[in-house]
C-alpha cells in the first residue's frame, strides 16, 4: 500500500511534466468552474449580508460536495470493474490538481514577448494568469507581476495540491483545488463578491496556511541549493537574505498566505516586489514586499521558474519520504 501511495504521487507529477493542462484534454478544474459559474448565477444577489453570505456557503458545499463525491465515485466504480484501471484514473485527478508545466509556460510566454520588446503582448500573457489591470503596466511592472504570480501559483498550484495530495489522496486534492478554484473565481473584497465569496476566501485562507509555509521554507532551501552550486561564497548570505524577507515581509499582503511565498521569492531574487495596482480599474493601495538590491529585469522570469520547479522537486521528496516513514 505504502508504494502504492508512493506511486500515485510520483506519477501525478511526472504525467503533469509531460503534458501540462493541453486545452483538448478534458479537465475537471474546467467543469469546477463551469458549476461555480452558474451557481454565481442562480444564487448570488442579495441585499442582505447575511442571506448573501449563507447563499455563498451553499455554493461552497455544492461545489466541493460534487467535487470530492464524483472523484472519490468515478475512482471507487473505476477500481470496482479494475484495480488498474482505479489506479490510472487515480493518477490522472492527483495530475490535473498540479499546474508544474502550465506554470512554466506561461511565464515563459510573458518572458518571450518582452524579449522580443512585444510589450502589448506580454501584458495580454500576463493577464491570463493575473487579476489586475495589466494594459499600462510597464515593463518592469511585468516582470514584477510575472514573479509575484509565480511565487503565489507555486504554493496555489503545486505545494499546496503535492500536499493534499500527499496527506489524503487524490479526493483530498481535488477538494482543494475546487476551493482554490471557489477563491480566484469569487473570493473578491470587491462589491460583487465581498458577502458571496466571502467563506470561499476564508476557507481557501485556512486550506492554504500550511502549505503557503512550506513553499516559503522550500523556496529558501532552493535558492540555497541554486547559489551553491553558481555562486558558493555568497550562498549563505543570499539565503539569509531570503528568510529575513520572508519572515518581515511575508505579511505585507492582503492574502494571509500569498505574502509568504512572494516574500521568499522577492528575497531569493534581490528585487522588491508588491505595491499598489489597479484592479478593475480601482487602485488598491498595498504594501511592498522585499527589497530592490538589485533592477527587476526579464531575466527574473526564468529565475524565478527554476526556484519554483526546484521547490516542486524538493516537496515531492518530502512527499515521498513522509508516505515511505509512514
Amino acid at each position: 500500500m505504502v508504494c502504492q501511495n508512493i506511486s500515485l504521487v510520483l506519477f501525478s507529477y511526472i504525467v503533469d511534466l509531460l503534458f501540462g493542462d493541453p486545452e483538448w484534454l478534458p479537465h475537471p478544474v474546467r467543469w469546477i468552474g463551469r458549476l461555480i459559474s452558474f451557481l454565481d448565477r442562480i444564487l448570488r444577489g442579495n441585499r442582505d449580508i447575511w442571506i448573501e453570505r449563507m447563499k455563498g456557503v451553499t455554493a461552497v458545499l455544492i461545489v466541493v460536495g460534487v467535487s470530492a463525491c464524483s472523484a472519490y465515485l468515478f475512482i471507487f466504480l473505476m477500481e470496482r470493474s479494475n484495480p488498474f484501471l482505479g489506479n490510472l484514473v487515480s493518477i490522472y485527478v492527483g495530475y490535473v490538481c498540479l499546474s508544474i508545466k502550465d506554470l512554466r509556460i506561461k511565464g515563459m510566454a510573458i518572458m518571450k514577448e518582452l524579449k522580443e520588446n512585444d510589450i502589448f503582448k506580454a501584458r495580454r500573457e500576463l493577464s491570463k494568469i493575473v487579476g489586475r489591470d495589466t494594459d499600462s503596466l510597464s515593463e518592469e511592472k511585468v516582470v514584477a507581476a510575472t514573479v509575484e504570480s509565480i511565487a503565489e501559483n507555486t504554493n496555489d498550484g503545486i505545494v499546496a495540491p503535492l500536499f493534499y495530495l500527499i496527506l489524503g489522496g487524490p479526493v483530498l486534492a481535488i477538494t482543494h483545488k475546487a476551493i482554490n478554484t471557489l477563491d480566484s473565481m469569487v473570493g473578491y473584497k470587491n462589491e460583487k463578491y465581498i458577502h458571496f465569496g466571502w467563506f470561499s476566501a476564508r476557507l481557501d485562507d485556512i486550506v492554504n496556511l500550511i502549505p503557503a509555509r512550506i513553499t516559503g521554507i522550500l523556496i529558501v532551501l532552493s535558492i540555497f541549493i541554486i547559489t551553491a552550486f553558481k555562486n558558493p561564497p555568497n550562498s549563505l548570505r543570499i539565503t539569509h537574505h531570503a528568510l529575513r524577507i520572508m519572515l518581515r515581509d511575508g505579511k505585507n499582503h492582503p492574502s494571509p498566505n500569498s505574502g509568504v511565498p512572494e516574500a521568499a521569492m522577492a528575497g531569493a531574487l534581490g528585487i522588491r516586489l508588491g505595491g499598489g495596482a489597479f484592479y478593475q480599474g480601482k487602485f488598491v493601495e498595498r504594501q511592498y514586499i522585499g527589497k530592490d538590491i538589485k533592477k527587476v529585469d526579464t531575466f527574473f522570469i526564468s529565475e524565478a521558474l527554476k526556484i519554483s520547479f526546484l521547490t516542486s522537486v524538493l516537496m515531492l521528496i518530502l512527499g515521498v519520504l513522509f508516505k515511505w516513514l509512514i
